[in-house]
């Protein structure tokens, strides 16, 4: 495979051999480049030979002398130099499975590349890999690779994802850690499938291949009100998400000993669910899968009180408001009680149910655009609307409804800004920083 250039950074190693746009990159130093991890590690030498082709279909070879892993400045089509590969699961829990028809063409794509995993931090199933692909990247040492594990039972993981080769993949776990690859591993626990039991068996067979396997985080699976003609599965009752926490957390206290590290977390969501008090900032040690909702809400807590003790009083003088989701709604409140506290200045919360998922989805960054408007317009006063950047799509200006930023702001007439799930930007979005 090989890749066009689309472009040439200016006075790049590249622009200064006359590289031109719509040659083709063939090789580097003799590597095919297929994709765009061959060409980052190929290309960090010092020394590149570069093999490319013009449009006449003539080759030509252009030797380059830069600093270590200087930029060459070609630039690509896309960041993977070829199409993005698919998800080929047919998972129980999938929640793009359980999305409405009608919504935008990109949120219907299941992405399953490992190549993302690497760029971006997406989960990985390793069903999309073959044993080249392993053996390329133990020799690019990619680190950390995201897996969806959701269980190391073979026969178990080929139900749940209904793929015959999900299990038999499982082998690449075992293959990455005894080359020091370092592992992030998810498990999506569906109601009396893969939990109890089957949990316990998962969670000492990864924890078998520390330190490799760097974290295990347990998420329950979402459910909307659209699973026409799927598997039929459960929420998780304050009951049952209690029994996941309680089984965690007894690992934990064994795993901190043993190790050193707690190693396996339960997301914030098993915690609300059981009707528990998160964990404490330090039980999160350096929070390694907050971006899968482990922690996220104790860290906002954290860094709210730190930014709330180094503040001064410079306050805007415009009406806020914050919309956010119903899992979030009594962390909101309480922030912005003790915003009151300090300021003497209020600042509403209101809580937003998801009519377009289903009122089993609480998690803010599914509130879709429609919601948000039909639950505010007419029937609260402000002059600006707080809301969670995960509500955002689409590079941060479109809902999940395809609803953009700016006409949920003409219908409600008013600012409405995004704020990151850091303490010290929502402390200044609320004072108007």
């Amino acid at each position: 495979m090989s890749a066009e250039i689309i472009d040439i950074q200016k006075k790049s190693p590249s622009g200064k051999k006359r590289i031109k746009k719509g040659w083709i990159l063939e090789k580097i130093n003799s590597h095919d480049i297929n994709d765009i991890l061959d060409y980052n590690f190929y290309a960090s030498e010092c020394r590149v030979l570069l093999e490319l082709q013009k449009p006449n279909g003539k080759t030509v070879r252009k030797k380059i002398k830069k600093e270590e892993n200087e930029d060459l400045g070609l630039v690509f089509n896309t960041y993977l130099m070829d199409k993005q590969k698919t998800c080929k699961n047919k998972c129980i829990f999938c929640f793009i499975d359980q999305l409405p028809q009608g919504m935008r063409e990109s949120l219907y794509f299941k992405d399953d590349d490992s190549r993302m995993s690497f760029l971006f931090g997406n989960y990985i199933t390793l069903t999309n890999l073959t044993d080249r692909d392993i053996e390329r990247m133990i020799e690019m040492h990619i680190n950390p690779v995201n897996i969806s594990v959701h269980t190391m039972n073979p026969e178990l993981r080929v139900k749940l994802m209904k793929n015959p080769y999900a299990g038999e993949v499982l082998k690449y776990v075992d293959i990455l850690a005894n080359h020091g690859t370092h592992l992030n591993t998810q498990l999506v626990l569906c109601p009396g499938i893969n939990d109890g039991d089957e949990l316990k068996f998962s969670i000492e067979k990864l924890a078998s291949l520390y330190p490799a396997v760097q974290s295990i985080a347990a998420v329950p699976v979402g459910i909307t009100k659209y699973r026409e003609n799927l598997p039929e599965l459960n929420t998780y009752t304050k009951e049952t998400a209690k029994e996941v926490v309680d089984t965690i957390e007894g690992y934990q206290k064994e795993f901190l000993k043993k190790f050193g590290t707690r190693l396996v977390y339960a997301s914030d969501e098993f915690y609300l669910k059981a009707g528990l008090p998160l964990p404490q900032n330090d039980e999160y040690e350096d929070y390694p899968q907050i971006e899968n909702g482990v922690g996220m809400w104790t860290d906002l807590e954290y860094t709210f009180k730190e930014a709330l003790e180094d503040s001064d009083s410079v306050l805007s003088n415009n009406k806020k408001l914050i919309a956010t989701g119903q899992a979030a709604y009594p962390l909101m409140k309480k922030l912005s009680d003790l915003f009151y506290e300090k300021y003497q200045t209020e600042i509403p919360v209101v809580k937003i149910e998801n009519d377009f998922f289903g009122h089993t989805i609480t998690v803010s960054g599914l509130v879709t655009g429609k919601d948000l408007t039909d639950q505010l317009k007419g029937k609260y006063t402000f002059d600006e609307l707080l809301i969670s950047s995960t509500m955002l799509r689409s590079e941060g200006d479109m809902f999940l409804d395809s609803m953009t930023l700016a006409e949920a702001e003409e219908i409600l007439g008013c600012k409405i800004t995004p704020v990151n799930s850091d303490g010290y930007d929502l402390l200044e979005k609320m004072k108007g920083e």
